[in-house]
């Protein structure tokens, strides 16, 4: 256990070192900043009678808007901005943790040392999502907080989204450590992880491409790609159905189902232990 905790440690030290700590917060941060100045509501009675948003009026009618009914659409829909940019930012600042241990003169410091190699792969995959994880809570909680203080409503399944967010970033982290073994290059690890993400999203109307590709055997590639590979669109999705409650349309319900779930994270699971396979066996 020590070792694993002074493994964290040095990943966040790298980190802090090389800036990139440094720009992950700041970003969240200006978001925040953002966020909290273009936003200006004014609550009467627990009704919102006016609205603000990056200096403009908005029109609210002759009659007041339900607060509560507000929050929670106006949460639901964040929700959705804030699954791509937590999920991106989470990706930009740890697909380097492989392709940087494995630099000359870093990986022989690591490998003199009494540990396995699965222990140290698995070691820095643990502090890439703790240093998302931390990330996560800074920019959802402080978003949430800033909802609380402008309008006084408090919605537990805001925050609780992070988790949803947080299992995408495991599954596209376990990805990029595969792709960083195998290249060891930390240019190829975003791109063909951002690519998956992408493609995966497109891959959710897998029915429709099928039914427009003549080839049968191309039909069949489509449906088992969309089968293996990790059900971003869904997990989006799956984000504001849970924010939203009950007033979330039946197509996003249905993404709470254990299915998309349990094949996003087979294939993260499958990519970690390839990963570590691999890096078992490579000569440095």
């Amino acid at each position: 256990m020590r070792v694993l905790w002074a493994n964290i440690e040095e990943v966040f030290r790298e980190a802090a070192a090389r800036w990139t700590l440094v720009a992950y917060f700041f970003l969240s941060s200006l978001f925040i900043f953002i966020f909290a100045s273009a936003v200006n509501l004014d609550v009467v009675d627990g009704a919102l009678a006016g609205a603000k948003l990056f200096g403009r009026e908005v029109q609210m009618g002759r009659s007041s808007v339900d607060l509560d009914k507000m929050v929670l659409g106006f949460e639901s829909g964040f929700s959705a901005f804030l699954y791509l940019v937590g999920t991106f930012l989470a990706i930009f600042a740890t697909a380097h943790l492989v392709p940087r241990l494995q630099e000359k003169g870093t990986i022989d410091l690591y490998l003199s040392r009494p540990i396995g190699r699965t222990f140290l792969l698995l070691s820095r995959y643990i502090s890439g999502l703790l240093l998302a994880a931390a990330n996560l809570v800074y920019l959802i909680g402080a978003i949430w907080l800033v909802v609380i203080w402008k309008t006084g409503v408090v919605h537990v399944r805001f925050p609780v989204g992070a988790l949803i967010i947080l299992f995408t970033i495991a599954v596209l982290l376990a990805f990029a450590f595969l792709v960083g073994v195998i290249t060891s290059s930390t240019a190829v690890s975003i791109m063909t992880t951002y690519g998956l993400f992408f493609l995966s999203a497109i891959l959710v109307n897998h029915e429709r491409i099928e039914a427009a590709i003549a080839s049968e055997w191309r039909a069949r590639t489509i449906h088992w790609l969309y089968l293996i590979f990790p059900k971003t669109a869904d997990m989006g999705q799956a984000v504001i159905a849970l924010v939203s409650g009950g007033e979330a349309p039946a197509r996003l319900s249905d993404s709470l189902t254990l299915a998309p779930f349990a094949t996003t994270a087979a294939f993260g699971l499958g990519c970690l232990i390839l990963a570590s396979l691999l890096f078992q066996r490579k000569e440095f």
